[in-house]
């Protein structure tokens, strides 16, 4: 049987596909854009006939109408293994909950430890060869498809097609295919760049050499990295990161992303998935240049390890003086999540001449509230994502700092000096106190 004779066979509608849902059945989202809308719709619908459909997703980045039909939970529940804003908002209403794990072990997660009684997901039309590409969100959704009873495929012609490995499924791996609404993808805005950002830029642009190898995260001060490099004589930048952004593509249209000094995937911008604007899909979209991987394969520390020079450059929201630092939650209340953050830290210091800076704005400033982000200890219930003993540059708009090799005490007095200086002081007796300088710098 051709492929297109086992599309026109396997094509079905989103409420066909709802209909064959269970009480107590397992389903999986995907990730981000890549999650469906008509499916959504169509098992929310169903919401009185059914009971305990777990679903699991990532980074959700538009409304689960399965969450908001059913607040308390009776029919469906929504965990996540990374929060947007959408996810945020949720948490905070008690609807989602969080899981923690290490964005790169994820695909031997699903292997080992999960079920998956149907998997529906967001992908491209099918190709003339049959596949269906997942776009810009590959991550560990081929390991998915593998473990799950049933695979569903909503396709939209808005998706980027990315080029890659592992990004794909053929038609004869799918039980149904649902002819999507092809609404554009969810865009994020880039981040406003401020002078903060800029500053904190410019210090990490001190230590970034020829070849580098990039992993830079989401936001501002990774968005102010890529503007500075881009405006740098710095030349010959390779990537190899979990999440390509649009700082990327301005990195790349001027001609800094040759990725010839690269070991693994050499002169390839190599990443798991993408989230920005539409610039930043059109870029990837059927681009010879990128090349989108599972994340074992971008997030193991040895992988990301195989390539020299590499710059990791990730945000913090609070670290304390001993070099403790916390990126995704506020006191109990999750933020974001891990990520990939800990392995990309400890991928870029078994690389050969690799550096990792954690980025922080000296201060959270909210209307009249101004809270110091470096402090003597980390507030109660807030989740440490990368220990004191992983971290090394840490950069502030006053200045950096590598604690490698630094004592406690020498850590708490280096990072005190990237405080704001109205919280210094505070800071020194509160240091003092605790016991976490000694004598000699009091």
């Amino acid at each position: 049987m051709t492929p297109q004779d086992q599309l026109q066979q396997k094509t079905t509608s989103s409420a066909r596909v709802a209909a064959t849902v269970n009480s107590g059945d397992v389903l999986d989202y995907g990730m981000s854009i890549n999650q469906p809308d008509l499916f959504d719709q169509a098992l929310a619908d169903r919401a009185a006939q059914l009971k305990d459909v777990y679903i699991r997703g990532i980074l959700t980045v538009s409304p689960r109408q399965v969450v908001l039909v059913d607040p308390e939970q009776n029919h469906f529940s929504y965990d996540n293994w990374h929060f947007g804003t959408w996810d945020r908002r949720q948490f905070d209403e008690n609807l989602v909950s969080y899981i923690p794990f290490n964005f790169g072990e994820s695909p031997q997660i699903y292997r080992d430890y999960l079920e998956i009684d149907l998997l529906v997901i967001k992908t491209t039309p099918m190709d003339r060869h049959g596949f269906f590409n997942f776009g810009a969100s590959n991550a560990m959704v081929k390991v998915a498809c593998e473990i799950a009873k049933r695979v569903v495929v909503e396709t939209s012609s808005s998706l980027p097609y990315c080029y890659g490995i592992e990004n794909a499924v053929h038609i004869s791996e799918v039980d149904g295919v649902i002819e999507g609404n092809n609404a554009p993808p969810v865009e994020l805005p880039s981040a406003a760049i401020t002078d903060i950002d800029r500053q904190v830029a410019d210090y990490i642009l001190r230590e970034v050499d020829d070849g580098a190898c990039l992993q830079i995260g989401i936001g501002g001060m990774p968005n102010a990295v890529c503007g500075a490099l881009a405006d740098s004589p710095i030349r010959d930048l390779g990537v190899h990161t979990e999440m390509f952004v649009d700082g990327m593509v301005d990195l790349a249209e001027r001609g800094k992303l040759s990725g010839v000094k690269k070991s693994s995937y050499r002169g390839k911008i190599a990443y798991s998935f993408a989230l920005g604007s539409g610039r930043c899909y059109d870029f990837i979209d059927q681009n010879e240049q990128c090349i989108s991987l599972p994340v074992n394969e971008t997030n193991l520390p040895e992988n990301i390890a195989r390539n020299a020079n590499v710059v990791s450059i990730n945000n913090a929201m609070q670290i304390d003086l001993s070099g403790q630092v916390c990126s995704e939650s506020a006191g109990h209340a999750q933020r974001t999540g891990t990520g990939g953050q800990l392995q990309f830290v400890r991928g870029a210091v078994m690389s050969p001449g690799g550096k990792s800076f954690m980025c922080l704005s000296s201060q959270f400033v909210r209307g009249d509230l101004a809270k110091s982000r470096i402090v003597a200890g980390v507030d109660p219930g807030t989740v440490v994502t990368t220990p004191r003993t992983d971290v090394m540059y840490v950069v502030s708009e006053y200045g950096i700092t590598n604690l490698k090799g630094k004592s406690v005490a020498q850590r708490a007095q280096a990072l005190i000096a990237l405080a704001h200086p109205d919280e210094r002081d505070q800071l020194h007796q509160q240091a003092r106190k605790s016991g976490l300088l000694n004598r000699k710098y009091w």
